[in-house]
């Protein structure tokens, strides 16, 4: 290895250094750990024994020369003032060539499950979840949904194929799945709302998707009553609609609530005109939901509640058609 070679291409490399880039890059190749003198330092080694002295003695005044003067340029590399205009105002307004691009934000349906989230924890509620795959169990048979009930139909459920005799696995059709998880494992008073997405396989329309999202509510204590989950209703409702919204509650049936109904809520159009919205289905916890989580329905009493999270979004911002949630078009989108 040639000495003077390496000290001259040192010397023109570290002339022409102009950033502390440059510096680090010239640090790298000549005085790393694998660098060019680390290299003939190595080569010592392989050299004759009577050219060893004056080649070692060589390489050491070398390797402090190039020290030295590396860090002299480092330092006035570090110190250096940037050329005139090579900085940017960063308080100056944006050029126009990025006019064209807009801050971005949550999504429609986040934004709404995150202001439905909050409106319901103000009334005493907590976040639970659960997983989108589910067993029979979770999704029917805890819920009180009989083995011939027309909802567990396989054309209206997203079964997983399965091997031979093991239990059967689902895309979840409700999130009332968590509400039988939450029992599980928590001991009354609960009080909770379950946002999610859910799946069944419904002909995609105006008002229909195989993929959506709903909100549940369930609310275990003693002495919780029909009265509890009116007001509870109408609490929702005037917090997320308006102080001036009508609710009204229809009889219905679920397997899992006892007495149940759905609720709506009556909205006003600019035309003058009014109708009732369905928004959701609720009912008091059938005693044959609490016996199979082991709850005494004896001493605890609850109430649940379901809504469509898409339908309540598409009520308050007034929108027609559910497809345009997931169609991704930026120019709907960023009304919100």
């Amino acid at each position: 290895m040639n000495l003077d070679e390496l000290a001259q291409s040192a010397a023109a490399e570290l002339a022409g250094l102009k950033s502390p880039d440059d510096a680090e890059r010239f640090r790298i190749k000549y005085l790393g750990t694998k660098g060019l003198l680390k290299q003939a330092s190595d080569h010592l080694r392989t050299i004759p024994a009577d050219q060893k002295r004056a080649f070692g003695q060589q390489l050491n005044v070398l390797k402090n020369e190039l020290t030295s003067k590396f860090e002299a340029a480092r330092k006035e590399l570090a110190t250096a003032k940037p050329a005139a205009g090579s900085l940017t105002d960063v308080t100056e307004p944006g050029c126009l060539k990025f006019d064209r691009y807009q801050p971005g934000s949550l999504h429609l349906i986040n934004q709404t499950i995150e202001s439905l989230t909050d409106l319901f924890s103000k009334m005493g509620f907590a976040v639970a979840g659960g997983p989108e795959l589910e067993d029979e169990f979770h999704n029917f048979d805890a819920l009180n949904v009989p083995a011939t009930h027309p909802a567990r139909d396989p054309l209206d459920n997203f079964y997983l194929e399965r091997p031979s005799g093991a239990q059967p696995f689902m895309l979840r059709s409700q999130t009332s799945s968590v509400q039988i998880r939450v029992m599980e494992r928590s001991k009354p008073p609960i009080r909770i709302v379950a946002p999610g997405r859910v799946y069944r396989p419904d002909t995609v329309d105006a008002t229909h998707s195989f993929m959506f999202h709903q909100l549940e509510g369930l609310v275990v204590d003693t002495d919780v009553t029909m009265v509890d989950l009116k007001t509870c209703i109408d609490q929702f409702a005037r917090g997320f609609f308006g102080s001036d919204v009508q609710t009204r509650f229809r009889p219905s049936y679920f397997p899992f609530t006892e007495p149940s109904a759905e609720f709506d809520v009556l909205f006003h159009y600019p035309d003058g005109s009014t109708r009732w919205i369905e928004l959701g289905g609720c009912g008091m916890v059938d005693p044959a939901v609490f016996a199979k989580v082991g709850i005494d329905p004896e001493i605890y009493t609850g109430f649940a509640f379901g809504l469509g999270i898409e339908r309540v979004a598409m009520r308050r911002h007034g929108i027609g058609d559910i497809r345009a949630f997931y169609e991704n078009d930026v120019r709907f989108l960023s009304q919100f």
